[in-house]
């Protein structure tokens, strides 16, 4: 009788292979911990790179090569999607600029399914009775989202030079004169201006947000673009020549983030784009972060779509080198935060190989406290307090924000690395317009009812906040594992605290938001929502900017 050992065989080597998984996986834990920590750092160190950049060429400020003579023609979409509280503020701004009423063309690129389309359209039958060239353009379809939106009006539009703003913004009347010299220069094809906040101070989390958007705005693009490497259009408060969008293949609608896509198929056909930081937009900030949440999870995965699509072009093209490297650090600056959870995750198993292998100190408890000290980043607070020194007298006053803005970065890591994976994977969603509440003086009630009518993906994210529940959770048990192990404060804690913070808020501010909207899904107005009607020639009817001097 002749026995079969190969099944024996078998479970000799799986059992040979799971026995050395004890000695074994500290290695591999400390391997991935480099690796992921090393990803982190890296992005820290480009974000100290784009610091020396901004301050080495901050002298280079952008001057148009001439004047027009005569003023070109140039048409304003204003793109909308239920904005019931801003349509009829940003339809007046933009018939309110200083430019000669012959020569500039308004287009209201409406495809509301709501109150918008009324509100919109009777905003844009008065001031057209006032003597404003001004057109309503309304879409039932949706196709294309904003994308879809931009291109469909560009075949009725009059004008060289397209500018484009967004709902939520209100753009000043010098806006034209100021910016539409600059492509005096044929080469031309964009110009960028800077984004304000007029509800910056609202709270902590507009106060947090704008922050953010300084560092971008000042840093990133003032080193980009003076240095000679690829910048962005945001979308909102800038010009193109229309020459250029045909050029570069006009709108397209495969990403969430068309700006970015489009901004970079026209730089690589040649296209110069012009940033000024003196010239200044403002616009509403999400004040809830419920939507911040959305814009935050739309420009993630977007800028994922816009890498897969065009970061090979631009890396076998014929550019600098310089141009290269930083396209690819624009375009991939979204790794952080599946980084940052993988991190996140991996804090209790560091923490044992912490206590075992390298007990009393050595490679594994620097290497612990290090990945800590640089999630929470010394290069993120440089690079934002560099932003608020170059723009506030004051700026000594916003260190004390640093704390909450490092902790709001860490709290919504978990929904944008939802955003990376669905971008890298390639599922396919819907352009979701960040929600806006408009500072006009509608009744809070009203504004909770229409939230709870508002196509938002807020059910899509349900579940989100329990997980960012967690997270706050297994942090705090962190802390008290090493407090627990040490009866002393680890250089590592105070770190911890902003992680578990951040969740926290992130979380609980997301449930307040569920809460208030499915709350004021059972109410029913008893008065229908009184917006301000437009006024015939509007230069004072919408809130002045507020200077940014403090």
């Amino acid at each position: 009788m002749v026995l079969d050992t190969a099944p024996l065989g078998i479970w000799m080597i799986w059992w040979s292979f799971f026995s050395q998984i004890p000695q074994v996986a500290p290695h591999l834990l400390m391997f991935l911990y480099v690796v992921l920590m090393g990803t982190v750092v890296l992005y820290g160190f480009h974000r100290y790179l784009l610091i020396f950049l901004y301050y080495r060429h901050r002298h280079k400020y952008p001057s148009p090569s001439g004047h027009f003579q005569e003023l070109p023609a140039v048409t304003v979409q204003l793109p909308m999607y239920n904005e019931e509280f801003v349509a009829a503020r940003v339809i007046q701004a933009a018939c309110a600029m200083d430019y000669p009423r012959q020569k500039l063309q308004i287009q209201v690129l409406d495809d509301s399914t709501d109150a918008t389309a009324h509100i919109a359209s009777e905003c844009v039958r008065r001031l057209s009775q006032a003597g404003h060239n001004i057109c309503y353009l309304h879409r039932s379809d949706r196709s294309g989202f904003k994308a879809g939106a931009l291109a469909a009006g560009l075949p009725s539009a009059t004008g060289e030079f397209i500018a484009i703003f967004d709902a939520d913004f209100v753009p000043e009347p010098d806006f034209l004169l100021r910016t539409i010299h600059y492509f005096t220069a044929p080469s031309v094809g964009v110009v960028q201006t800077r984004w304000g906040h007029l509800n910056r101070d609202s709270s902590l989390l507009t106060k947090g947000q704008a922050m953010f958007l300084d560092g971008h705005f000042i840093i990133e693009h003032g080193a980009r673009n003076r240095s000679g490497r690829f910048m962005a259009f945001n979308g909102t408060a800038g010009i193109w020549r229309r020459r250029c969008i045909a050029d570069a293949g006009s709108w397209q609608h495969d990403t969430l983030t068309e700006d970015l896509d489009l901004s970079y198929r026209a730089q690589l056909k040649g296209w110069k784009f012009i940033y000024l930081p003196q010239m200044v937009s403002p616009a509403e900030l999400p004040p809830q972060v419920n939507a911040f949440k959305v814009q935050q999870f739309r420009w993630t995965k977007g800028a994922v779509q816009t890498a897969r699509k065009l970061l090979p072009s631009v890396l076998r093209a014929e550019l600098p080198l310089k141009v290269k490297v930083e396209a690819f650090f624009q375009l991939t600056n979204w790794v952080v935060y599946p980084a940052m959870v993988l991190l996140t995750v991996l804090l209790v198993p560091a923490l044992i190989v912490r206590l075992n292998p390298f007990e009393g100190g050595g490679a594994g408890q620097i290497l612990f406290d290090l990945t800590v000290f640089n999630l929470a980043t010394v290069s993120l607070a440089f690079f934002y307090l560099c932003s608020q020194q170059e723009i506030y007298s004051s700026w000594l006053g916003k260190i004390k924000y640093l704390p909450f803005l490092i902790s709001l970065g860490i709290g919504i890591s978990l929904n944008n690395c939802r955003a990376v994976l669905e971008g890298l994977f390639g599922k396919q969603s819907d352009f979701i317009s960040t929600p806006k509440f408009g500072l006009s003086n509608v009744p809070d009630r009203s504004r909770r009812v229409w939230m709870s009518k508002a196509t938002s993906p807020r059910r899509m994210f349900t579940f989100m906040p329990y997980i960012e529940l967690l997270f706050g959770l297994y942090i705090v048990a962190c802390i008290a594992g090493t407090l627990i192990r040490y009866r002393q404060i680890t250089v590592s804690i105070p770190f911890l605290l902003l992680f578990a913070a951040g969740y926290f808020y992130v979380s609980f501010a997301n449930f307040y938001g569920l809460y208030i909207t499915d709350s004021a899904g059972k109410v029913q107005l008893t008065e229908p929502i009184h917006l301000p009607p437009p006024a015939q020639d509007p230069p004072d009817s919408y809130p002045q900017p507020r200077r940014e001097t403090a």
